[in-house]
């Protein structure tokens, strides 16, 4: 508040103009509490404004945050929104999956529901009395061995294992009371005699040969036979040494490195004919055994033994290869003509 300055007396005149005016003191009081006035105005006012502005970065504190917040839960909504969709799309496989497994279980379903059936048909023809179903069985089993002894011996040329086959269809052959099937049995029995006077099977015995062949031939001589001249001329005795007369139209190789050549060539040949007896190849069998003639020339002189191994070499290369029974496969044909005419 402004402070009141203390007034001095004044002399006292008669005359009204000589009274002094108060008029300066009263008006410099109403301007100093205008300007206080002002003053806190002004600190309101920014008090106010700081107020504000403080609320206005708290609000945009909270905005940031809420935009933050907004922004992860967006990317977690995101997350699991690729989550279902992975799971989903997992399942539609699955469902897939499970689809084409329940189409082959369907499938496998029906196969074995025909395959009852037909296994139902077969039992209610074994059990029915007028198709004879144990006889059924035992023809059904007399030619499976058939054609498994008849396969052995066309195929693998297992005489012995054709052998013990017929023998097994005879035994069960045995077993069938029908009369109709007794000449199946007469032909089971001529079939059977003819298999066992093959005695060894032809290309076996083949092969035998050709090796006790091959270590005779494969035995050649050194050196050529020198003349039987008893009494040579005394030029030959002198210069037999140094200079050796022979015709020109031998072949007989003499230099080592040709008895090399033509024993190689020869084993050679010989084994291109084991090779082809073992395939049953009867035209490659006797090629090669001329081919191994020629070498054979080419290591042995003229001689008994050279004739006689040729002799043996031709005679080998016109042996057969493979089995011929006329009567092979007659009781299996008739066995499926008496079947087809019940």
């Amino acid at each position: 508040m402004a402070a009141v300055l203390p007034l001095q007396p004044a002399a006292v005149s008669s005359t009204p103009e000589s009274t002094p005016a108060p008029a300066p003191v009263a008006s410099a009081t109403p301007r100093r509490s205008r300007g206080w006035l002002w003053l806190v105005v002004v600190l309101i006012v920014a008090a106010a404004a700081g107020y504000g502005w403080m609320q206005w970065q708290a609000k945009l504190e909270r905005d940031r945050a809420q935009a933050s917040d907004a922004g992860q839960r967006l990317d977690a909504l995101d997350g699991r929104i690729d989550s279902i969709r992975r799971d989903q799309r997992a399942q539609v496989q699955r469902l897939q999956q499970a689809d084409a497994t329940n189409r082959v279980l369907r499938d496998e379903l029906l196969g074995v529901g025909q395959r009852a059936a037909l296994l139902e048909d077969t039992v209610s023809k074994l059990a029915d009395p007028d198709r004879h179903g144990a006889q059924a069985l035992r023809l059904d089993e007399t030619e499976l061995l058939l054609s498994l002894g008849q396969q052995r011996l066309l195929i693998a040329g297992d005489l012995d294992g054709a052998r013990r086959a017929y023998a097994l269809a005879g035994h069960v052959l045995d077993g069938v009371d029908d009369p109709a099937y007794l000449s199946l049995r007469q032909t089971l029995q001529q079939e059977r005699a003819g298999l066992d006077a093959l005695g060894v099977e032809p290309r076996v015995k083949a092969m035998a040969e050709l090796d006790a062949l091959a270590q005779t031939a494969l035995a050649a001589p050194s050196a050529t036979v020198a003349h039987d001249e008893p009494l040579a001329p005394w030029w030959r005795r002198a210069f037999a040494s140094l200079i050796d007369v022979r015709p020109s139209d031998r072949t007989v190789a003499v230099q080592p490195s040709d008895r090399i050549a033509a024993t190689a060539g020869l084993q050679l040949e010989i084994s291109l004919a084991r090779a082809a007896a073992e395939r049953r190849d009867e035209a490659g069998f006797r090629a090669a055994l001329q081919r191994a003639e020629a070498w054979q020339a080419r290591l042995w002189p003229e001689s008994p033994s050279l004739q006689q191994q040729r002799t043996r070499m031709r005679e080998l290369a016109q042996r057969p290869l493979s089995l011929t029974l006329p009567t092979l496969g007659s009781t299996l044909q008739q066995l499926r003509q008496l079947r087809a005419a019940d």
